[in-house]
């Protein structure tokens, strides 16, 4: 039942975005070509969002889904990690027209194609799990 209601939630929340757009790829393709702010503030708001919560979790003390209490890692501080990961990360979803969310929005909206660019994004992750500890953390 519980796994009903996150899933409900994720559907949920492929509507809201196809319904901004943010799923489009001539709104990706405008951000990139720095034609349009929309998306940067989509990703802003997202980010906020995201501070806000972490924030909310560690004051409340809240638990996860099991009912145990969320354990928040202190990542140790880096400047290149982050640069290379973002460029890496930032490169195919400008080839792609789709960021890692969307992409099973795209699929729910009938964009079958999406498919070779989920399973390109999961050969990807695997490539990333073998090579992991030969790359610079």
């Amino acid at each position: 039942m519980k796994t009903l209601k996150y899933l409900l939630i994720g559907i949920f929340f492929g509507i809201v975005l196809v319904k901004a757009e943010v799923v489009s790829w001539y709104r990706i393709y405008e951000m990139f070509r720095l034609q349009s702010w929309y998306m940067f503030g989509v990703v802003g708001s997202a980010v906020v969002t995201g501070i806000i919560g972490i924030q909310v979790i560690k004051s409340f003390k809240m638990r996860n889904f099991y009912g145990e209490p969320y354990h928040i890692e202190v990542r140790p501080k880096g400047f290149s990690r982050y640069l290379y990961g973002g460029i890496i990360f930032g490169l195919g979803w400008a080839m792609v027209g789709a960021c890692p969310g969307p992409m099973f929005a795209l699929v729910g909206t009938g964009y079958w194609a999406v498919f070779l660019v989920i399973v390109g994004a999961l050969l990807g992750t695997f490539v990333y799990g073998l090579l992991r500890k030969v790359l610079p953390h």
